[in-house]
């Protein structure tokens, strides 16, 4: 395995900035700032805290119906279980019984109804956690909770069927799709679904709350989003929002499931320890964990494209139909998402978008790495597979004669120009260093030659927008302290997840005071530290709060640099700061030593500093506007396997090129650039999740649930990094990593795509192969291909038909009729 950093298009002025910097550890790659405590077992998770005297356990007792009345609950058995020492339900709730980051729809404890299998009726507390959890498991009892079920709704096609959403469908047109798709020369529909995905972190949900003086409430979460756990704990107990502290130093793991989804946990512990006034800790096991909280959304696509002889888009429209579940939940802003992420790299002069947000009785679903970004831009790649081979050409070319260009070619459907458009030589790249020609010529002699196993090459692109898709949530605080011994503590409103945010802002800090990386430290996420943040999300962790606190260093640098020149002389804007020493009038002090004396000098010595992502706007109701602040870009190719008997697969190898614009820790960087695409690839290739017809979810644990393992990591993997300054001016021109790569896994499921038509060359249809491309999943799609050579009908899920120009068939009639009339 390799990783490696190019610099190709950086300039000879960027990599001489860069090497200034590396004194002072900004542009360089230095290990995780808690790397040592993760490896020796050191770092402190929220389940690692002392325990209090007196501390007790919550689990939770879990409905077994997907949709039902509560007919009777009787919970004295409960009651008089060992250890118990209170069973709490929504009766109990003295505020507002309401856990849902948009909508009220999404009740801590459930009421007179439940919606889905796993959601949680009452709350035992005891003195030790698996006496709590033996308490809990007596809801299995029609003694202890009665119901009265309903009619469940469990599949987005049901969903879909009723018209059953959690929020009105989203429509974006631009153009006149239906008139290009009717005068193309090629026409192709079809369908195709991709499962969802749980966020398994390694750290599962926790919170521990604390009672404090005067009703106050110190609540210790393991979530992404502090200050929307403080909010709901609030509201919950009714009770303003200082009565309330959140913090977090750090989790095992968030990945979007401890955005909003904590808050059921953070609310449950916060109301026990308020009622009892002892701490309360929850930790679900990770059975519970999967039942309870929801995952990446699943989607079903109908889609419609014309197109030309060289495969060029003149026209489509698509139906993005997602599972949300019982609640509202994030689904609004993640469909939204998926609509601006349908363009993925390629430019729609004339397009029809449909996102649905389907309501079934299964878990609420939620934010996910991408957040509905991967959703929306997979179906294009799908779509441009099957186009290339209805038209026998090689995907990558139809993909290149499809991108993004400058100028004519470069605005989005919702109306933002592309202008830091690096496509083209990123591709090129790309190309060159992974020999893809020539490897797709070997390919297919190896093909010829191999009835047994087939092998599959792809190349797929990535454009992704960086910014939170509502507005106000682009902002960010930090507060920055220099003590007198010239050491400095940082404290921002983003969290750590093991992604390096914390590693990132302490550089940056370090960078602006010209100090190394030893002498600056960040604390925990403390909502009474900095106040109203928004989630650790949308990949903008280190762009927000790294210009937070950039801003909040600067100011104290200024002030610094005031007494510099009045001590040493000179002017105070040519003062440097570097290697820990300050330069003025040509001489110079220790760092520590100006510090003591700006102390003496009663200088202030902290600041805080606020960032606002300017540019960013939206207008919800047209779907239109500047969504994003600037784009991330990349590419890779991947080369597959395939046993045609068993259905068995191996990523043989995969060359990843990613733009993160001037890195500020090309290590970290790297590092989230390959597990997103190992996690993407999971999410296409082997995590399936599956309700049976009760609703109940069965693959909810590692057992049933495939994650992939170090051995689906290929030998032969190589990642660079494509050096592009970003255009905008970014904490030290920088550019967001943490979800763009995930899409980078496309490559790997095209690869599959094109091993399995390899099988059936001779086939008049393009391979049928859903996702998570399984065992199953590619033999079915095997299958398939063979029945449409034989001329049989063709129902497998993912089904495409064609038309040509002088074929009968009423384009305007070729997708179903939500698509056509959603509005």
């Amino acid at each position: 395995m390799t990783a490696r950093i190019h610099a190709s298009t950086s300039s000879a002025g960027a990599r001489a900035s860069a090497a200034t910097h590396a004194d002072v550890a900004i542009g360089v790659p230095l290990p995780h700032e808690s790397a040592e405590l993760h490896v020796s077992g050191e770092a402190a998770y929220t389940d690692d805290l002392p325990e209090l005297a007196g501390t007790l356990h919550v689990a939770l007792g879990l409905s077994r119906y997907a949709h039902a009345r509560i007919a009777s609950l009787d919970l004295s058995a409960v009651r008089a279980a060992p250890g118990v020492v209170e069973v709490l339900t929504a009766a109990d709730i003295p505020g507002e019984n309401n856990c849902g980051p948009v909508l009220h729809d999404d009740p801590i404890l459930a009421e007179d109804t439940v919606f889905y299998l796993g959601q949680p009726v009452f709350a035992v507390i005891a003195t030790s956690r698996e006496l709590a959890r033996r308490a809990a498991a007596l809801a299995k009892s029609d003694d202890v909770v009665r119901y009265e079920p309903l009619e469940a709704v469990l599949t987005v096609a049901a969903a879909r069927e009723r018209r059953q959403y959690v929020l009105p469908p989203l429509h974006l047109t631009r153009g006149e799709p239906a008139a290009k798709i009717a005068a193309a020369a090629h026409r192709l529909q079809g369908e195709f679904e991709v499962g969802g995905q749980e966020q398994f972190y390694l750290e599962g949900q926790i919170a521990y709350a604390i009672p404090k003086e005067n009703a106050g409430m110190l609540v210790y979460s393991s979530t992404q989003h502090p200050s929307e756990m403080q909010q709901v704990v609030a509201h919950m107990l009714g009770r303003p929002a200082h009565n309330v502290v959140c913090e977090c130093r750090r989790m095992g793991g968030g990945f979007g499931g401890k955005e909003s989804q904590s808050a059921v946990f953070a609310c449950i512990a916060a109301l026990a320890a308020d009622r009892l006034r002892r701490p309360v800790k929850l930790r679900p096991d990770r059975d519970d964990d999967f039942m309870i909280t929801g995952k990446r959304h699943d989607a079903v696509y109908r889609y419609e494209v014309g197109f030309d002889d060289d495969g060029r888009i003149l026209g489509t429209r698509v139906e993005i139909a997602l599972r949300a579940g019982y609640s509202a939940d994030l689904s609004g802003a993640v469909a939204t998402r998926a609509v601006c992420h349908f363009d993925n790299a390629y430019y729609l002069a004339d397009v029809d978008i449909v996102a649905l947000c389907c309501k079934t009785n299964t878990q609420s679903n939620t934010a996910f790495r991408g957040f509905g970004g991967p959703q929306g831009a997979l179906v294009m790649e799908v779509m441009l597979d099957a186009v290339a081979r209805e038209l026998g050409r090689d995907p990558l070319d139809v993909r290149m004669a499809n991108y993004y260009g400058i100028g004519e070619r470069d605005l989005t459907p919702y109306g933002q120009r592309v202008g830091d458009n690096v496509l083209a030589p990123l591709t090129a790249q790309l190309l060159e260093s992974s020999d893809y020609r020539q490897r797709r010529a070997a390919l297919g002699e190896f093909n010829r030659r191999s009835p047994v196993l087939k092998r599959g090459i792809a190349m797929t692109p990535v454009k992704f927008g960086i910014s939170f898709n509502v507005p106000f949530l682009n902002q960010a605080g930090a507060l920055v302290h220099v003590y007198r011994d010239g050491s400095v503590l940082v404290n921002h409103g983003g969290t750590e997840m093991g992604q390096g945010v914390n590693t990132k802002v302490a550089q940056v800090v370090a960078g602006e005071l010209g100090l190394p990386l030893t002498q600056v430290r960040v604390s925990a996420t403390d909502t009474s530290k900095v106040a109203n943040t928004s989630a650790t999300a949308a990949s903008t962790g280190s762009d927000l709060n790294g210009k937070a606190a950039e801003a909040a260093a600067r100011t104290i640098r200024e002030r610094l640099a005031e007494l510099a020149a009045k001590i040493l002389g000179g002017d105070p804007a040519e003062v440097r700061f570097e290697n820990a020493t300050v330069e003025a009038g040509g001489a110079s002090m220790p760092f520590a030593q100006l510090v003591n004396e700006a102390y003496l000098s009663r200088v202030q010595l902290w600041s805080d500093g606020f960032y606002a992502t300017p540019k960013v706007h939206w207008d919800s109701k047209t779907l239109t506007g500047h969504p994003f602040y600037y784009f991330a870009y990349g590419a890779a190719v991947s080369e597959v396997v395939v046993d045609t008997l068993t259905g068995e697969w191996k990523l043989l190898r995969a060359d990843l090129l990613h733009d993160v614009g001037r890195s500020i820790n090309p290590a970290i960087d790297i590092g989230q650039i390959e597990g997103g695409f190992v996690q993407g690839m999971g999410w296409l290739t082997t995590e399936e999740l599956w309700w049976n017809h009760e609703g109940r979810l069965m693959t909810h644990a590692p057992s049933t649930y495939k994650i992939p393992a170090v051995s689906d990591v290929p030998a032969d993997f190589h990642t660079a990094l494509y050096r592009n300054e970003n255009a905008e001016p970014t904490v030290f021109r920088s550019k967001a990593v943490g979800e763009p790569p995930l899409l980078l896994a496309f490559s790997v499921f095209l690869a599959l795509r094109d091993a399995v038509s390899a099988c059936v060359p001779d086939a008049q249809a393009a391979p049928l192969l859903r996702a998570p491309a399984t065992p199953e999943a590619i033999l079915d799609a095997i299958a398939a291909l063979e029945a449409s050579r034989a001329g049989d009908a063709v129902t497998a899920n993912g089904t495409a038909t064609t038309a040509t120009a002088d074929s009968s068939n009423d384009a305007s009639e070729a997708v179903p009729g939500d698509v056509l009339g959603a509005d």
